[in-house]
């Protein structure tokens, strides 16, 4: 649902740790990263997450994984990184987390596949999630048509 009230990755990261599904949180604020409130985009990355005190390893992950977001989102939209998405506790993980299902984790190639797509900003943080993890569907569907117009 939309509101004018800001999705920023502060916001999203506190809705995972209190136990929301981490991808609804993070699809509302890509939303208002790419359409809601683009003109915005600063605002939505500048204030730093919380992690808890004594954070499980998977609220960890996730901070590590929004750190590394954030990081991805300036680079590729020209917004100025914010220095707490570099900050030590966003070292990369200790074990390599791939973002796949059961049956990729089994397949070798698959993951291998997984790993040399992943954008560097998740690579090295040991995140490996491909390089579809935020795509703007409007810009593809710009792509396809100046595709498929020159063809």
């Amino acid at each position: 649902m939309w509101t004018d009230q800001l999705q920023t990755m502060q916001h999203t990261y506190q809705e995972i740790v209190n136990g929301e599904t981490p991808w609804v949180p993070l699809g509302n604020f890509i939303n208002d990263f790419f359409y809601n409130f683009a003109d915005q985009r600063e605002t939505l990355i500048t204030d730093a997450i919380q992690e808890p005190e004594d954070p499980t390893q998977e609220q960890h992950q996730w901070a590590v994984f929004c750190a590394a977001s954030v990081d991805y989102l300036c680079k590729k939209y020209q917004v100025p990184v914010p220095s707490w998405s570099g900050e030590e506790r966003y070292a990369p993980l200790s074990e390599p987390w791939y973002m796949a299902s059961e049956a990729a984790l089994r397949q070798p190639d698959v993951l291998e596949e997984i790993k040399n797509e992943t954008p560097e900003p998740f690579a090295r943080r040991n995140i490996y999630c491909g390089d579809r993890v935020y795509v703007d569907k409007r810009e593809e569907a710009a792509k396809l048509r100046r595709l498929l117009k020159s063809a």
